[in-house]
């Protein structure tokens, strides 16, 4: 070893290190005098030398190399610089070293001597002691052991963890955590734990705070939800626990951090997928015995207007009676197909033909000042369905459309064929993985926040005016989309517009009827820098995991402002490929794409998003043709889709 460093102020270890070097000492405590001549003798060692090293003291006396041939290889040189040191200074001697005994195995020792000087101020001799350390240096290396696996778990566990002083200061916190919350090292320096916690949680533990540092518990679990820097929140589970350390040492409390938040999406999807069940299944019974009754009612009115002459002044009773009877009769209607009782006529279709069937109708539908356009895929496969139904289900989408945009818009119908994968299933309840036929239709119009979003496809649910909505259309798709096997789902953003994407089941000949692998050996190969920019997790995980296994080097980076820093970190090194979102905080697709051609002129691009190709066209403002992949998307589209855009 060394000369003694100072304390030690690693969290894991802080206690053993902020204490001096431990007094124990051996039996073996050696005193000596030693000459400063040409002679280089020992004027005197104690006997205990023999108990320490195995030499006696004669041997020691008599041999004044000795202590050079059994001073360890990799100590000599600095010992020997240190004596000088003190000799020429006058300064105390005090080193620790190892020594090699006469069986081989190794000593360390403590040396702490003083030089004795003549009365001209000439060193003489050298005066002191040995002592055996070599227990206190066992335990030292076995806690340097220690201390580097704790250390090694702290840094590469997946798992996020905290160590938070008990005035809520941040003294250490993992990489995990960071780049959960979207922060670098420093930034978090000086940083108070609550900050990065939303506002709505921040109290909720106070109470188990104040009883773990009573010692009333040993430690709790609790769910909060943690702002990150780009302003996304991030559901995370909280595994808390208090350390008290040593006597001089404050407690602080371990906190380790799981992110939810895909756990709590997938919940609200399942409560939400509940809830429609449960409400389906009341609606269905209401209608069924409301229909029975207005059967009667439509029957009886019928009956008493084929009795009454024209002119009569209870005619026009009946007859409003009997409108009202048929108006309630077309809610029942609707209220069976959103529970998907509805007998359904099932015809393989063509969902391009049906689309360009409705062009005039919806034309007329939403009038001049919307522009609406269908980019229909000419390979478009077959789906099953009803006719009739999945022509109401894109007149509502297409109604609901204009009615976001009232001063104007643009609005695209769209088809096309996909795959939704493993992945996409596990965060979609009710979606099986396999071969779909997508339907989409997007607006350029006020959008929907959250709150709206979760509650847009219940029953009698409309934002509409009263008296102008009966919100029973986007219920009645709802149920019409479920009946026929599919899945429906919105993307929208206030400000920005809306898209509704319909998957049906896509219908295949016998021989194409088992679903289509991803074949990830046979996929093209590259060797290109790609910087990916998505601030989904598990979809960056995903997209990284792909491209780094088709052999590219993968960079990666959760917003666009980290994009640009991971570029410039990257120095001089050519990154080929910008893959990133379009629509992110703070900076979008497109503005990232302008900075990053000052850094990498030559820089190729692609988009991906959760809008259509042409939808995004109009919400980012992409010139069309703009290279664009989008979600969701298997494997293999990505990887031939990265390709194409280097190969061009």
């Amino acid at each position: 070893m060394g000369k003694e460093v100072g304390p030690r102020t690693d969290p894991f270890v802080k206690a053993p290190f902020d204490r001096p070097i431990s007094k124990e000492r051996s039996t073996a405590v050696v005193t000596y005098i030693t000459a400063f001549d040409e002679t280089r003798n020992r004027l005197y060692i104690s006997p205990q030398i023999e108990a320490m090293l195995g030499f006696s003291a004669d041997e020691w006396l008599g041999d004044p190399d000795l202590v050079l041939k059994q001073l360890h290889p990799d100590d000599r040189e600095r010992v020997l610089t240190e004596v000088t040191e003190s000799k020429d200074t006058g300064k105390p001697f005090c080193s620790e070293y190892r020594l090699l005994a006469r069986d081989g195995h190794i000593v360390w020792v403590r040396d702490e001597a003083v030089v004795m000087r003549d009365e001209a101020g000439h060193p003489c001799f050298m005066q002191g002691l040995l002592l055996d350390i070599s227990g206190q240096k066992r335990k030292e290396e076995l806690l340097q052991k220690s201390e580097s696996k704790f250390r090694t778990i702290f840094e590469r566990v997946a798992v996020g963890i905290a160590l938070v002083s008990i005035d809520g200061q941040l003294v250490e916190i993992n990489p995990a955590l960071r780049e959960m919350l979207g922060y670098g090292e420093e930034e978090l320096r000086n940083r108070v734990f609550n900050e990065f916690i939303h506002p709505e949680d921040a109290a909720i533990d106070v109470d188990l705070d104040q009883e773990l540092i009573a010692g009333k518990r040993d430690h709790y679990q609790i769910e909060k939800r943690f702002i990150r820097k780009d302003g996304g929140v991030v559901w995370c589970q909280l595994n808390v626990s208090l350390v008290r350390g040593g006597e001089k040492e404050h407690p602080f409390t371990i906190c380790m951090v799981e992110n939810i938040t895909e756990r709590k999406q997938l919940e609200t999807q399942f409560f939400q997928s509940q809830k429609m069940e449960t409400i389906g299944r009341l609606a269905g019974g209401i209608a069924h015995d409301f229909n029975n009754l207005l059967t009667v009612i439509k029957g009886y009115t019928q009956l008493s207007l084929n009795q009454i002459q024209e002119g009569d002044p209870c005619r026009e009773n009946i007859e409003e009676i009997k409108g009202a009877a048929e108006r309630a009769a077309e809610l029942t209607n609707q209220l069976l197909t959103f529970s998907r009782r509805q007998i359904l006529d099932m015809k393989v279709l063509d969902l391009n033909t049906i689309v360009r069937g409705l062009e005039k109708m919806m034309g007329r539908i939403i009038g001049e000042d919307i522009e609406m356009f269908t980019v229909l895929d000419d390979h478009l496969g077959r789906v099953k369905t009803d006719p009739a139904q999945i022509e109401q289900v894109i007149l509502n989408l297409v109604v609901n459309a204009r009615d976001a945009m009232p001063a104007g818009g643009k609005l695209a119908i769209e088809t096309a064929n996909v795959g939704l994968d493993d992945t996409y299933a596990r965060t979609h309840i009710g979606v099986t993985p396999g071969g779909y036929v997508m339907l989409s239709v997007s607006d350029t119009g006020c959008g929907m926040p959250p709150e709206i979003k979760e509650l847009i496809f219940e029953p009698f649910f409309t934002t509409k005016e009263e008296g102008k909505g009966t919100g029973l259309g986007l219920s009645t798709i709802y149920g019409i989309v479920k009946q026929s096997g599919g899945n429906i789902w919105v993307y929208s953003e206030q400000g920005r517009g809306t898209t509704f994407k319909v998957y049906l089941p896509r219908v295949e000949e016998e021989t194409d009827a088992l679903p289509v692998q991803d074949d990830t050996d046979h996929l093209p190969q590259g060797n290109e820098t790609v910087l990916l920019v998505e601030d989904d997790p598990s979809l960056r995980a995903l997209a990284a995991r792909v491209l780094r296994y088709q052999g590219y080097k993968v960079l990666e980076a959760t917003n666009g402002h980290e994009a640009i820093g991971t570029a410039r970190e990257n120095g001089q090194e050519k990154i080929h490929l910008l893959l990133t979102d379009v629509v992110m905080p703070y900076m979008g697709g497109r503005e990232l794409v302008k900075r990053m051609k000052m850094l990498h002129s030559e820089i190729r691009v692609l988009f991906i998003s959760g809008y259509t190709d042409h939808a995004i066209t109009y919400h980012a403002g992409l010139k069309p043709g703009t290279p664009f992949l989008q979600k969701p998307f298997s494997p293999t589209a990505l990887a031939k889709k990265v390709r194409e855009v280097l190969d061009q």
